[in-house]
């Protein structure tokens, strides 16, 4: 399985996530969330950073302008659409994106299944409440386009593995406290996650 961090608000922690293997980072750009990082605090981060990992700003409740020009202005791969657009709204992207689904039952991770989407838990605020799906919804589905979110940690990533999810995607879990990452626990998600 492919690994995403997310949350990330500074360079040591970006690097501590690369060098234990993660595949893509994520930066959240909602000012609500305790995440919530900066364009110029991105942008220093980002053009750090070594290539070939995926860089993904978050977006909540914004216009297509300020997800073009965020990510154009951070160095930013893929926009995640963390909000219910109408379809032309993904028509007047000029980035790369993923949609996100906020699953509250069963049928709703199976909206988009001919897309690669990320799948987490619903809950009235928007990203990285730490609350855990229903691992059940997913037996006999094709998980092979699935990102999963939603209260993983370092223990039951490991229990994932027989679903064929692409990719787990994880914040909270492997934190010390809100936007700060435990290199540890980092370390320990990504080794059980791939191992």
């Amino acid at each position: 399985m492919k690994v995403k961090i997310c949350g990330i608000t500074s360079y040591e922690d970006a690097m501590t996530a690369i060098e234990a293997g993660a595949d893509a980072l994520g930066f959240v750009f909602y000012e609500k969330s305790p995440r919530y990082i900066t364009i110029p605090q991105a942008k220093a981060i980002i053009k750090e950073l070594p290539p070939f990992v995926e860089k993904v700003a978050l977006f909540v409740n914004v216009d297509t302008q300020t997800i073009n020009s965020t990510c154009n202005a951070t160095g930013a791969t893929l926009a995640q659409i963390h909000f219910d657009v109408n379809p032309e709204f993904y028509d007047e992207l000029t980035v790369p994106f993923i949609k996100v689904i906020r699953a509250k039952e069963a049928n709703d991770i199976l909206r988009y299944s001919d897309e690669y989407r990320l799948v987490d838990a619903y809950s009235e605020a928007y990203g990285g409440a730490g609350k855990r799906l229903n691992i059940e919804w997913f037996k006999d589905v094709d998980c092979s386009k699935i990102i999963l979110a939603g209260g993983l940690n370092p223990i039951n990533v490991s229990a994932l593995k027989e679903y064929g999810f692409y990719a787990v995607d994880v914040s909270s879990g492997v934190e010390i406290s809100h936007g700060k990452k435990d290199s540890e626990k980092v370390m320990e998600f990504i080794k059980n996650a791939k191992s």
